[in-house]
C-alpha cells in the first residue's frame, strides 16, 4: 500500500476525543437549566392566554344531539290546507276591496265579482259585525267567497271555467247543548258574564225565576246558578246562544229549578220538575235589578211632607228612564197624573187584584187607558213626578181594595201542566235534569282538580 492511502487510526481517535471534549464544554450548568425552564413556562402561559382570547372572540359552535321521536300508532296532526276558508270580520266603513286586499286579491278579481250585478248587490253595502269568508288556492287566486245575508241565508261565490258564479243557499245549523255555572259575589250580571253568558241570556235567566226571586232584594253573596242552554253552530263555528232548556238557581240556601217544555201548539213555558208552572199570576218586582229605598210601613216619615204617614207600597230606587213592567195580566183603568203620585198607572187584574205604579217620568205609548196588558209588558218609565225627592218607582198591591205588602203577599199560582203532556214532560225533564247534574258534578270536580290547593 502506498503511504498516502493509509488511514491513521491514532489521528481519528484523537479527533473523536476532541469533539467529545467540546460537547462537555457546551453542556449547561445547573443554574442555566433553571433559567431555561422558567422561560419555557412563561412562553407556554403566553400562548395559552392568546388562544383563550381568540376563542372568546369567535363564536363557539356546539353540536346538539336530538333524539329521534318514538314511533306511534296515533295519526299525524292534520295540517290546514293551503286553500282553507279564512274568515275576516267586517267593521264600519269596510268595503270589499279593503277586506280582500290583505289576501293579495287584485282589482281585476274584484271587478269580476262585482260585474255579476244583482246577485252580489249585497256586497256593495257590507253590514258591520258580519263576517266575510274567502278561499284561495296555492297561487293566491280567489276560488270562493261567502257572505251572510241573514241568519237563514248566505251568499256564495265560486270560481268556474267561465268565471264566478253567485247563488244563495240556506244555512245548515247544528244545535248543541251548552253549560254555564257561576257563584254570585258582586252581581248577577258580573257572575253571568264570568260564566260566558251574554246580557240577553242573563236577562232570560232572571225572567225565568222572577216570580220566586226578587233580584233587587233577595240576592246574597254565595248564591249561584247552573244553566243548560242551546248553542247554535254553523259549519263548526258558534253563531249565537239559544233558549235556556234547564236552569237551577240557589238563593239563600233554597234551590229553584225550571225546565222548558213546548206543547203541541208550539207554546214554550217553564215548569218545575213536578210539572208546576214557575210562572205566577204576578211578578215579585215590576223593575229589574234595582234596590228598595223604602218598604211597606204603617208609619213612615215623609221626606217631602215632613210628617209621619202610612207608606202603603214599596219604593224601588232606579235610574230615570228605567222600564216599568206590568206585574200581571190585566187592563189599564187609570193612566194620568194623580196628585202626589205624579204620573200614575193602575191595572185591574181580574176581580180581586189591582196594582199601582207612581212617580213615572212618562208613559209607554203602546200602553193606553182601557187597553189589555200582558205580564211583563212595559207600561212606563221611572221618574220623580209628584211628591218625590229623586227618581224611583212607588208600587202598590191591593187585594179587594185593601193594601198588602208586595214583598210578602202570597201570590196566586198559574194552572199546572195539562195531564195529556205529563208523560212526555216527565221523559224530557228526567233527561235534562240528568244532563244538568252531570255537568254540575264534572265542573265541580275540574274546579277542585285545578284549584291552587289541589294536588
Amino acid at each position: 500500500m502506498q503511504p498516502q492511502h493509509r488511514v491513521n487510526l491514532l489521528d481519528t481517535d484523537f479527533k473523536y476525543l476532541k469533539i467529545k471534549s467540546n460537547l462537555k464544554k457546551a453542556r449547561f450548568s445547573h443554574g442555566q437549566w433553571r433559567v431555561a425552564l422558567v422561560c419555557g413556562l412563561f412562553l407556554i402561559s403566553v400562548v395559552t392566554f392568546s388562544m383563550a382570547h381568540l376563542l372568546q372572540r369567535q363564536p363557539v359552535q356546539t353540536r346538539v344531539k336530538i333524539p329521534l321521536p318514538l314511533l306511534s300508532s296515533s295519526p299525524a296532526p292534520k295540517l290546514e290546507p293551503v286553500d282553507a276558508w279564512r274568515t275576516v270580520g267586517i267593521k264600519s266603513g269596510d268595503n270589499l276591496a279593503k277586506l280582500l286586499s290583505p289576501f293579495g286579491i287584485d282589482a281585476r278579481q274584484i271587478h269580476q265579482i262585482m260585474s255579476l250585478g244583482k246577485p252580489v248587490r249585497a256586497l256593495r253595502d257590507l253590514q258591520a259585525g258580519a263576517h266575510l269568508r274567502v278561499r284561495l288556492d296555492e297561487q293566491g287566486v280567489l276560488q270562493a267567497l261567502a257572505y251572510d245575508l241573514s241568519e237563514q241565508q248566505n251568499l256564495q261565490l265560486e270560481r268556474t271555467e267561465d268565471g264566478f258564479k253567485a247563488y244563495t243557499r240556506a244555512k245548515n245549523y247544528q244545535t248543541r247543548l251548552a253549560f254555564a255555572q257561576a257563584q254570585i259575589h258582586n252581581s248577577l250580571f258580573a257572575a253571568g258574564r264570568q260564566a260566558g253568558l251574554n246580557d240577553t241570556m242573563i236577562m232570560q235567566l232572571a225572567s225565568i225565576f222572577a216570580w220566586d226571586i226578587d233580584f233587587a232584594l233577595d240576592i246574597r253573596e254565595g248564591d249561584g246558578f247552573s244553566v243548560l242552554y242551546k248553542a247554535i253552530y254553523h259549519e263548526g263555528e258558534k253563531v249565537r246562544s239559544g233558549e235556556i232548556v234547564a236552569a237551577e238557581f240557589v238563593n239563600r240556601g233554597k234551590t229553584y229549578r225550571a225546565l222548558r217544555f213546548t206543547d203541541d201548539r208550539d207554546r214554550s213555558r217553564y215548569y218545575t220538575p213536578q210539572g208546576r208552572s214557575v210562572r205566577k199570576a204576578f211578578l215579585r218586582s215590576p223593575v229589574r235589578f234595582t234596590r228598595i229605598s223604602s218598604r211597606f210601613s204603617s208609619g213612615r216619615y215623609h221626606p217631602v211632607l215632613h210628617r209621619f204617614r202610612a207608606h202603603k207600597g214599596v219604593d224601588y230606587a232606579a235610574r230615570r228612564g228605567t222600564p216599568v213592567r206590568a206585574a200581571g195580566d190585566g187592563r189599564i183603568t187609570y193612566r194620568a197624573r194623580k196628585g202626589g203620585y205624579g204620573n200614575t198607572v193602575i191595572i185591574q187584574h181580574g176581580h180581586r187584584y189591582t196594582t199601582l205604579y207612581a212617580h213615572l217620568s212618562r208613559f209607554n205609548r203602546k200602553a193606553r187607558h182601557g187597553q189589555r196588558i200582558k205580564q211583563g209588558q212595559i207600561i212606563g218609565y221611572v221618574g220623580s213626578s209628584g211628591l218625590a225627592t229623586g227618581p224611583h218607582l212607588h208600587y202598590e198591591f191591593r187585594v179587594n181594595g185593601r193594601h198588602h205588602d208586595p214583598l210578602r203577599v202570597k201570590l196566586p199560582k198559574v194552572a199546572p201542566l195539562a195531564r195529556r203532556f205529563k208523560k212526555t214532560f216527565d221523559t224530557q225533564s228526567n233527561h235534562l235534569l240528568a244532563r244538568l247534574d252531570f255537568f254540575k258534578r264534572n265542573t265541580v270536580a275540574l274546579a277542585d282538580l285545578y284549584s291552587p290547593s289541589g294536588n
